[in-house]
């Protein structure tokens, strides 16, 4: 095997494959990325058994051929070299050594057989449909901060993609919650998705695909069976084992009749709410918003450090209210809007707070209160 690549692809292509290869591991060839040269391009292939990854890249290729070899070390010297390089990868038959040339820099890497290369098997998917990469985005994104990262609620540590009526009729929906808080976003129903089977994304996945969907014009492939979840642009293929569990009946948290409505400039909201948490105690990071007429007063009361108060003017027309919030949780929220404005509807003290992005339906959030 013997081809010439840019630096700037083939930094791309290892990156993203190094990525997903696991740091520890006990089978050697799982920190390996399989490299296949043929006709006018190389694959480089990486697993960790649950998620596999294909980078299609252009290269000179003088003799086709495939080898395997660590993908941490291969990214590190890619990485270092000079921008703009031109890199030779060539490997004689039966030598063990795969020989990465760029400039006046040599190296020589040892290698494992690409037999020993275990190749996910494809799958047979229920359905397909493509769809503009903005929008994924936006479904992965807006979600992904309320995954779960408590091991023993396993069915919880993913976003959970499937079709769901909105309110304007079916949607593609995507949820994650941990229990504290909760994101439901959706988007419109893309064609071919009607009888998508709901899958669970892994947290790892969803933080691969993000990217593959930087491309603002690009249109992603998406697979879907019961076991797996395929994401394919022209150049990558990212292939995932879907979590098995139930993702559990999320519609009966969202609370349907808060009517104490708070309308507030959400980055001024952000801002303000980063200031007064910096005196609270780590452990709870609690914060507590008094509402009245037009106006919020932010507070914050850590007996061992100290305290804190800050006034926005804010729209609300309801009785006086008092109720306490996690700051993490109320940042990490608050940063999901794009627009000007966040709209809190409260119940009561106890009872969990939605939020809503102006008057679009179509992101919701539910935060649930401390006491403070």
């Amino acid at each position: 095997m013997k081809f010439s690549i840019e630096r700037a692809v083939l930094l791309k292509a290892v990156a993203q494959a190094q990525s997903v290869v696991e740091r520890r591991n006990t089978i050697p060839i799982l920190a390996n990325v399989l490299i296949e040269a043929e006709g006018a391009d190389v694959m480089f292939r990486a697993t960790d058994l649950d998620i596999e990854v294909v980078d299609k890249a252009p290269a000179m290729v003088e003799r086709a051929g495939a080898t395997t070899v660590s993908a941490v070390t291969l990214h590190e010297i890619v990485r270092k070299l000079p921008d703009g390089a031109m890199v030779t990868l060539s490997e004689e038959a039966g030598a063990g050594r795969l020989v990465v040339q760029a400039g006046r820099s040599m190296f020589n890497l040892a290698t494992l057989p690409q037999d020993d290369f275990p190749v996910m098997a494809s799958s047979e998917y229920a359905s397909g449909f493509t769809a503009p990469a903005p929008v994924l985005r936006r479904l992965f994104d807006k979600s992904k901060f309320a995954i779960s990262t408590e091991e023993t609620r396993y069915y919880l540590n993913g976003v959970y993609m499937h079709v769901a009526e909105g309110e304007d009729g079916r949607v593609l929906r995507c949820v994650a919650t941990d229990g504290h808080r909760l994101a439901r976003i959706d988007a419109p129903l893309p064609e071919g998705a009607e009888d998508m089977p709901g899958v669970i994304v892994p947290r790892k996945t969803v933080g691969e695909l993000r990217k593959l969907l930087d491309d603002d014009e690009l249109e992603v492939q998406v697979s879907v069976s019961e076991t797996k979840v395929r994401f394919a642009t022209p150049q990558i293929t990212l292939t995932s084992k879907v979590i098995d569990g139930t993702f559990p009946d999320y519609s009966r948290v969202i609370p349907m009749n808060n009517t104490r409505r708070l309308e507030v400039d959400a980055s001024e909201f952000a801002k303000a709410v980063d200031r007064v948490a910096t005196v609270s105690s780590e452990r709870s990071r609690a914060v507590k918003l008094s509402l009245d007429e037009d106006r919020l007063i932010l507070s914050v009361n850590a007996p061992d450090s100290g305290a804190a108060e800050e006034e926005l003017a804010v729209a609300y027309g309801d009785e006086r209210l008092e109720i306490g919030f996690n700051a993490k949780y109320l940042l990490e929220i608050a940063s999901q809007v794009d627009r000007e404005n966040a709209v809190f509807l409260f119940n009561s003290s106890g009872d969990p707070t939605l939020m809503r992005e102006g008057n679009d339906q179509s992101a919701v959030y539910v935060v649930m209160p401390m006491r403070v």
